[in-house]
């Protein structure tokens, strides 16, 4: 009997969460698709196109937004389980409040672990596509940068006549590393041709070291220089801020690929940061399921849903904006970035766990 009795928990526990995740999918999918419409709107393509991008855009947001699609699945199911006098019953055979809570517990952690590992690298690869989609039809000059497996590359349209393409080996705490820049005419043939050993671009006057400069005229002539000033568009800083991307680096590839991230030319700090985010996801998803048997299952005796409606949007208000206070500390070095990625998780789960010890009681 206690095994049919955990398979119908579980079985119906997972049911909610399939519907809830769908719920906030359509939500999501609204929401996008006025975005990508907008984009689209004065260039030649199918509705298909924005409808397919805002598709595969939006099960990034719901990885995010994941812990609190499990808190409301968490209570929606708790309170229709005491509602039908099910969590009585559970209670006549054996199932106290924290059996119960143990079993949607360690059901939400372990569920975190499957989506960080065969979730999260399909909705990853999703969203490396939107981007390069997205990208072909932009026509932001942001979006002529890349990094690929042979290093930094960025187009710079400088005039009507003029437009420079710059390569650099590696970019690494404001420096690139064996640069070289082609600058071609408006007919895309080539006039000048630059090798630097380094180029410090904290700034937008580049500063170049160690130079090798090839003017094609009717003979190529080569000048060397020990530096050179140089003026860009583009900074250190902006050229990392367009690769911050949470949602196009996945868990296994920052556990497989870490060394390999860091000499393509993201930061290090960044990719600590999007580790242990990553990392929280399963503990966050326990905290959360924690807060809703808190809030449900104080007692037994049936009460109006919208008390529970407002406790719970209370709630995610309150921890959405405990994370941002804790996110906004670490990104001012006023504690270690790490540790402002934990610091909720440790509070909230030390609150939920003096709770649960309370519930357990009722």
């Amino acid at each position: 009997m206690n095994k049919i009795l955990l398979n119908y928990i579980l079985f119906n526990y997972f049911k909610v969460i399939l519907k809830v995740t769908f719920l906030f999918y359509l939500f999501g999918i609204i929401l996008n698709l006025f975005e990508e419409i907008e984009f689209f709107k004065g260039v030649d393509v199918s509705f298909f196109i924005p409808v397919t991008l805002t598709a595969i855009y939006v099960p990034s947001i719901i990885i995010d937004i994941l812990p609190f699609i499990i808190f409301v699945s968490s209570m929606w199911f708790l309170i229709d389980m005491r509602n039908k006098r099910e969590l009585l019953n559970c209670k006549v055979y054996g199932y106290s409040n924290i059996k119960i809570f143990l079993i949607l517990g360690m059901f939400s952690f372990v569920l975190g672990w499957i989506i960080l590992a065969f979730i999260n690298p399909l909705s990853s690869t999703m969203s490396k596509y939107y981007e390069k989609t997205k990208s072909d039809y932009s026509k932001d000059i942001d979006h002529l940068i890349t990094f690929n497996k042979n290093g930094l590359w960025i187009k710079e349209i400088l005039n009507s006549n003029e437009e420079r393409i710059i390569f650099a080996k590696k970019a690494k705490n404001n420096y690139l590393e064996n640069v070289t820049i082609f600058l071609f005419n408006k007919d895309f043939k080539l006039k000048e041709k630059i090798f630097s050993e380094t180029a410090y671009i904290e700034n937008n006057d580049w500063s170049l070291k160690g130079v090798t400069v090839i003017k094609f005229n009717a003979e190529p002539v080569s000048e060397k220089f020990e530096t050179i000033e140089l003026n860009s568009i583009y900074t250190y800083e902006k050229i990392s801020n367009l690769f911050k991307n949470t949602h196009t680096i996945s868990f296994v590839d920052l556990i497989t690929n870490y060394r390999t991230l860091q000499e393509n030319g993201y930061n290090k700090q960044f990719l600590n940061e999007n580790l242990n985010k990553m990392l929280t996801l399963p503990f966050f998803l326990l905290i959360m399921t924690a807060l809703a048997c808190i809030l449900t299952m104080h007692r037994l005796k049936e009460s109006k849903n919208i008390k529970f409606i407002i406790a719970g949007i209370m709630v995610c208000v309150f921890v959405f904006y405990f994370k941002d206070l804790s996110n906004a500390l670490g990104q001012t070095n006023r504690i270690p970035l790490s540790l402002s990625v934990w610091i909720p998780i440790l509070s909230i789960g030390i609150f939920s766990f003096i709770g649960i010890l309370q519930i357990n009681e009722k």
